[in-house]
């Protein structure tokens, strides 16, 4: 299964759309600006919240709490490397890597590839694509693309 992540150029804070294979909105995310940080609210296509993502404060490298129902599932920090974007992320038993300028991501569950997430460009905005093998994996696979952007702006800014 394939989704289509898109984040709105014109906002005031990150937000992004996330579209199905055949252009069906299945996802939004709206960011709501907090001190010194980010806080991301994830929303089906029916407006109900079924998940945050949320930038904790005071860390070294920028790190993420991943909240599905109002219940931590999972957390994400993004580590400090010379070259190759490396990712620690503690739920599901997942891992991350990236390729050497950060554009594309792999994700594995012990050794089998998961998901794979790559960038697209020349649109505005960021737009990601990501490829899920197991569509039970679609909501984390969406929230841990979106949480990566995050900590890649977050390290830029």
């Amino acid at each position: 299964m394939r989704l289509l992540i898109k984040q709105r150029v014109f906002s005031w804070a990150d937000s992004y759309d996330i579209y199905d294979e055949q252009g069906n909105v299945r996802y939004f995310v709206k960011a709501e600006l907090i001190a010194l940080g980010h806080q991301l609210h994830v929303y089906d296509c029916n407006r109900n919240e079924i998940g945050m993502i949320k930038q904790k404060l005071l860390t070294f490298m920028p790190a993420f709490e991943v909240e599905v129902g109002g219940r931590t599932v999972g957390r994400i920090r993004k580590q400090f490397t010379m070259f190759r974007p490396k990712y620690e992320i503690d739920f599901n038993g997942w891992r991350v890597e990236g390729d050497f300028f950060g554009w594309d991501y792999d994700v594995y569950s012990g050794n089998s590839q998961i998901i794979h997430i790559s960038k697209e460009f020349f649109h505005w905005g960021d737009t990601y694509v990501i490829d899920i093998a197991n569509p039970a994996d679609e909501l984390m696979g969406m929230m841990l693309v979106i949480a990566i952007d995050a900590a890649n702006c977050s390290g830029r800014d």
